[in-house]
């Protein structure tokens, strides 16, 4: 498919408006912020009393439990507190919310899943890529591990989701729904190089750092653009450009339109054209950054050689007891209590349930 001048002129100009329209990724993730949350229905808006505010609370009188939930339920309160999306994956998924037990408020939520099929740190931990068999049996990713907020800056609660995301009670979760022998998570922090430290850092022995992803990929449009560029390339194509039963069809239909705008440039001999347009596609992918990668074996200290085949039977470390959860929270309690204690100190403890607003999308930290 070539496109005529006319319209390669509109497409050109749609996408080179698009795409350069973000400085920072950031920038781009509040723009499809803003437009998940236009979509959401009014009664959405009311999620602030399930979640936790007593901040006069010391960590210390604090327990926990872990709350499985149905995704919608769960997105429910992620659209409200989490400025990425959570669409579901193909795979496995489990979604979780973490409460606060005396009050009956939900500290956090979480939801893992199937792992990429490919990732460099674990090609590096493993030697290579492992089979993939091995991959979907012993290793699942941590996708959303969110605490709400200000429960999180007050009180360490990404650190605490984190490290219950570590527990054999999580694990044996898991293992239970899929009929898995899970052994290992991963995860990767959520917006890499923008912010210098990760709620992932500090964890050890529980999250230890493996290494950078891969970033080479281009922004996914968003709606607004991809249905009106869908439907105009449908149109001129007599039918949709990927099937409709093909997985990730929106990522093959983004990809299948900027090769035809790119190959209409070629045919038309627009040189200069197809070079500036390459220059706003380099730069939106630019704006990708390389993900630190996190991994936690559970306290057992042969995973590696068990997920591979070189031993039968899992060897527990001598911390593994410290990965129950019970233990895991009374890690965290003391820590959480010193920031509290110095927040309240220096006059800094926020007491203010921060949700999305889309008439208001500025006063958030776009880093959650």
């Amino acid at each position: 498919m070539i496109l005529e001048d006319k319209d390669l002129d509109y497409v050109v100009k749609r996408l080179n408006g698009y795409y350069g329209s973000f400085d920072r990724i950031d920038t781009y993730f509040r723009e499809r912020k803003k437009q998940r949350m236009k979509k959401l229905p009014p009664s959405l808006f009311s999620v602030g009393d399930d979640l936790f505010s007593e901040f006069d609370m010391s960590p210390m009188d604090m327990d926990f439990e872990i709350v499985p939930m149905r995704f919608p339920q769960w997105n429910m309160y992620l659209e409200q507190i989490s400025s990425h999306g959570n669409d579901l994956n193909p795979g496995k998924s489990l979604p979780l919310a973490i409460r606060e037990t005396n009050t009956g408020k939900y500290a956090g939520f979480i939801r893992v899943g199937s792992p990429t099929i490919n990732s460099k740190p674990r090609n590096v931990l493993f030697g290579g890529p492992p089979p993939l068999d091995k991959v979907n049996n012993h290793i699942i990713m941590g996708f959303a591990i969110v605490p709400t907020q200000p429960f999180g800056f007050n009180y360490l609660g990404g650190k605490l989701l984190a490290l219950i995301c570590c527990s054999h009670e999580v694990r044996d979760i898991m293992n239970k729904k899929w009929e898995s022998d899970i052994c290992m998570m991963e995860t990767t922090s959520l917006y890499g190089s923008i912010k210098p430290s990760s709620q992932y850092d500090g964890l050890k022995p529980f999250w230890r750092y493996k290494g950078n992803t891969e970033s080479n990929f281009l922004l996914t449009m968003s709606e607004e653009i991809y249905k009106e560029l869908n439907a105009f390339f449908a149109e001129r194509n007599g039918g949709p450009l990927i099937h409709k039963d093909a997985s990730s069809r929106k990522l093959k239909t983004q990809t299948k339109m900027i090769s035809i705008t790119k190959a209409s440039l070629k045919a038309a001999n627009r040189m200069d054209d197809y070079e500036t347009f390459l220059g706003f596609l380099d730069h939106a992918q630019s704006l990708t950054t390389k993900k630190r990668s996190y991994a936690t074996t559970y306290g057992f200290e042969n995973t590696v050689d068990y997920i591979l085949g070189k031993d039968d039977v899992l060897t527990k470390k001598d911390n593994y007891d410290r990965y129950y959860f019970d233990n895991l929270i009374d890690w965290w309690k003391p820590k959480a209590t010193r920031r509290h204690d110095k927040l309240i100190n220096e006059g800094r403890l926020r007491t203010e349930q921060e949700l999305w607003d889309v008439d208001d999308m500025d006063k958030i930290d776009i880093i959650r």
